[in-house]
């Protein structure tokens, strides 16, 4: 799958549907725009998946042992309103009045592309956080990049990167 991109203001209509953009349809292309899987995000926002996504980050959960404390609440909260989702034949999905409220999404909403993925905010707290923006981008990218070897981008990226999630 490709880097999905773009930020789009989304209406959500009385019924709780949402339009998915074509812009976005087109980058999914093929069968992959047929079905996605929406669920609660890390922050106040709901992540919208398209199925082939979901299926490997899925497979990836399903290995954790379910006896182990912290992996079984991870487990919990991660599938914690999961829903598969087919657009109707307007391209809209419904999203559950329960996750809406999660994520504090009434009328308006921003879809925003991030990796292979896609995150569904209230426009409200969409713009909160953009409002939240750190001081220094550029020390924040020199935090978070400043491991990265920058010489090879253009080389095809190795199927098992490793990251660093020493911070979290």
């Amino acid at each position: 799958m490709s880097q999905l991109l773009g930020e789009f203001e989304c209406k959500i209509d009385a019924k709780g549907r949402m339009r998915v953009p074509t812009s976005v349809l087109k980058q999914l292309g093929g069968a992959d725009k047929s079905t996605f899987v929406v669920n609660r995000g890390v922050e106040p926002c709901l992540t919208l998946y398209p199925k082939k996504v979901w299926d490997a980050i899925s497979a990836r959960v399903n290995k954790l042992n379910p006896y182990v404390e912290k992996n079984r609440k991870f487990i919990r909260y991660f599938y914690r309103g999961a829903t598969e989702l087919k657009p109707d034949a307007s391209d809209r999905i419904l999203l559950s009045k329960n996750l809406l409220e999660y994520a504090g999404i009434e009328k308006e909403a921003i879809l925003f592309a991030i990796n292979d993925r896609l995150e569904i905010w209230s426009k409200s707290r969409y713009e909160n956080m953009l409002d939240e923006e750190p001081e220094s981008f550029s020390e924040l990218g020199a935090a978070v990049m400043g491991q990265v070897d920058m010489t090879n981008l253009l080389a095809a990226p190795e199927e098992d990167t490793k990251e660093d999630n020493s911070d979290e």
